[in-house]
């Protein structure tokens, strides 16, 4: 995973009026904290960070009033988790492990699908602990042999060089399953399947009668 520079300012007033007039000013407050030293009040612009988070870049050099490599621990969202309001980043060294949570990506094409099944993504995130230096972007699940009836399980997923799964080994990542009843009227529907006329006689008398 690359990582990204992004500027920060030492937060000088705290308290609940102080955040406010900082988003007004278009920065959102954050906290740098760990390797057992003290923690730093910050503050960066609202478009950079969102950038950050948009592009899942994990690993950071702070510059500014710090210069720390970090990790982007935790994103604190509005109750419509449309807006950032606060973050939290954590001093790491690029040799030192870290857990983090990486976007699941599917590759491939499932022949399950081909053969009457429908493809289900379950989870789309999972979690590893692996070197700071080296979190990859995403986690690659290859599904091209993923047939009807059967399950990729995070336990079964083919992890980067040096990552251990944090993840539940059973949890369900993708798998292919016969349709439902539901399933399939929709898809017959869709499909334009010809209207039963004793049906809808049957209704129209019915609401006549009404």
């Amino acid at each position: 995973m690359s990582s990204k520079t992004l500027q920060v300012e030492k937060r000088e007033q705290l308290g609940t009026n102080a955040v406010r007039k900082l988003r007004r000013q278009g920065k959102i407050p954050a906290i740098l904290y760990g390797h057992g030293e003290e923690n730093v009040p910050l503050m960066v612009a609202k478009a950079e960070i969102e950038r950050v988070v948009e592009s899942g870049v994990k690993l950071l050099n702070l510059t500014g009033a710090v210069s720390e490599t970090a990790l982007l621990r935790d994103v604190a969202w509005d109750s419509l988790g449309s807006d950032v309001l606060h973050v939290d980043f954590t001093r790491v060294s690029l040799k030192e492990r870290v857990e983090v949570t990486l976007p699941v990506k599917l590759r491939g094409e499932s022949p399950g699908t081909s053969e009457g099944g429908v493809l289900e993504f379950v989870v789309h995130e999972i979690t590893v602990e692996c070197p700071a230096g080296s979190i990859p972007d995403e986690i690659e699940v290859d599904i091209s042999e993923l047939h009807l009836g059967q399950t990729i399980h995070a336990g079964e997923v083919k992890l980067p060089e040096g990552a251990k799964l944090i993840s539940n080994e059973h949890e369900v990542i993708v798998h292919v399953v016969h349709p439902t009843a539901e399933t399939e009227a929709v898809e017959e529907a869709a499909a334009g399947e010809p209207e039963v006329i004793g049906a809808k006689e049957k209704a129209e008398k019915e609401e006549a009668g009404a």
